[in-house]
């Protein structure tokens, strides 16, 4: 299922962290702050969260993890060290994230600094809290239309696969929310094929990163991953860029631009096209198409697998998937379609999401460069330069007690 990360071999030297008063460049290996009497652990396809669950429970703060026995990275899973981390505006780690850049861009997802201050400015009001009330209905005729696909497909006693399904569900959702695209992308062949690209982009940037021979561009562009990375690419911007297109077109008709200026709030893609930036230009198109590449894969590929999991631990706990079923039935009755004012009078299934979200979150973690050395409440410290990822799967899991159990309240 997506959200559980894919790969190759990798090997670990689990860390008895950081001795105090030391840094990570400086801590004595006969301290024992590398324990090489522990075995490392390869880790199989789909077997990494695990892996990584396994040394989190063994080590409680952090472990470095080593690439190719050159490359290394903390992971950091301590609530009081992520604390310290998130809380300064160190740079996103470029090296493996350069990756996705002919892929989305340079959007909010890969900016940097004062860039990504103006663009996330610029980008605020298409995610106003009042904005989502009226996409309520939109959302709701969205998943009608994909359960009603699936009743056909039971009926046919065909083989469901959730996750392609949920996908094109959310960017079905997407398009009308946020790119004011009229029409249902669950029957179109073509958000078929980008829902496809998509797959296949994030499984080749995810065997990249694991790859040694495939760190350089231009070997890269030679191999055969390369040359299906770039035509994925092609397929994902020919999509973006008929989205653009088409909203444009729309734009010209006919009093159909005032109409939009006069709104109280613009979707995502128009305050996209009437942004100003700090000169008083217009956001260069090369910008645009970022943001769109970026927003239009994050916006529907992380709720897609947010929701799979959710499903997921449903159906693995068929005793809360019945109250969250008689739940919905006793507010909704027969029939009715959701609307804003529900979602606070169904608090048994809101537990329910909240606590596959906490075991399964669709973004697994979050990468930093430090930009200067750290210090952490415990007096450990790591050196400037130093390449951290702050594990969010691990960390929503050690907080607890009993922390591997799907227990909803």
């Amino acid at each position: 299922m997506k959200g559980e990360l894919q790969g190759g071999k990798e090997n670990y030297h689990p860390v008895a962290i950081l001795p105090s008063t030391t840094t990570l460049s400086s801590a004595p290996k006969e301290e024992g702050f590398i324990d090489l009497s522990f075995p490392r652990l390869q880790f199989q396809d789909g077997q990494e969260l695990q892996g990584l669950q396994k040394r989190a429970e063994k080590y409680p703060c952090a472990s470095p993890r080593w690439l190719w026995g050159s490359k290394v990275t903390l992971e950091v899973y301590n609530p009081d060290y992520m604390k310290v981390i998130l809380g300064r505006s160190d740079p996103k780690r470029h090296d493996s994230s350069r990756f996705l850049a002919p892929w989305i861009g340079y959007g909010l997802l890969l900016l940097n600094g004062q860039r990504w201050f103006q663009h996330r400015r610029m980008l605020t009001p298409a995610f106003h809290y009042d904005i989502l009330k009226p996409y309520m209905r939109l959302m709701a005729d969205s998943v009608h239309v994909m359960l009603d696909k699936w009743e056909d497909l039971i009926r046919q006693n065909s083989y469901l696969e959730i996750f392609e399904h949920v996908s094109l569900m959310t960017l079905d959702t997407i398009m009308k929310c946020a790119f004011s695209y009229q029409g249902s992308q669950q029957a179109d062949r073509i958000s078929q094929s980008y829902i496809q690209a998509i797959q296949d982009l994030s499984n080749l940037f995810f065997s990249r990163v694991r790859n040694a021979f495939h760190q350089n561009d231009i070997i890269y562009k030679l191999t055969p991953e390369g040359r299906w990375n770039h035509r994925a690419c092609q397929l994902a911007h020919q999509h973006t860029d008929r989205v653009i297109k088409l909203r444009k077109a729309q734009l010209q008709e006919e009093g159909e631009l005032e109409k939009v200026r006069s709104k109280r709030h613009l979707d995502f893609l128009d305050i996209l096209r009437f942004a100003k930036m700090e000169d008083g230009s217009s956001m260069p198109d090369k910008d645009l198409c970022a943001e769109v590449d970026t927003f239009m894969f994050e916006g529907h590929d992380t709720t897609a697998s947010g929701i799979s999991w959710i499903l997921y631990a449903l159906a693995t706990h068929p005793e809360h998937q019945q109250m969250c079923r008689q739940e919905i039935q006793i507010l909704l009755g027969d029939g009715a379609s959701i609307t804003w004012d529900h979602l606070d009078k169904m608090p048994y299934t809101t537990m329910c999401i909240k606590e596959a979200l906490r075991l399964y979150p669709p973004v697994p973690g979050i990468g930093r460069e430090l930009s200067k050395p750290i210090s952490f409440p415990d007096g450990r410290s790591l050196p400037k330069g130093m390449k951290v990822s702050t594990l969010v799967h691990q960390f929503c899991r050690s907080t607890w007690e009993v922390r591997n159990s799907h227990i909803p309240g």
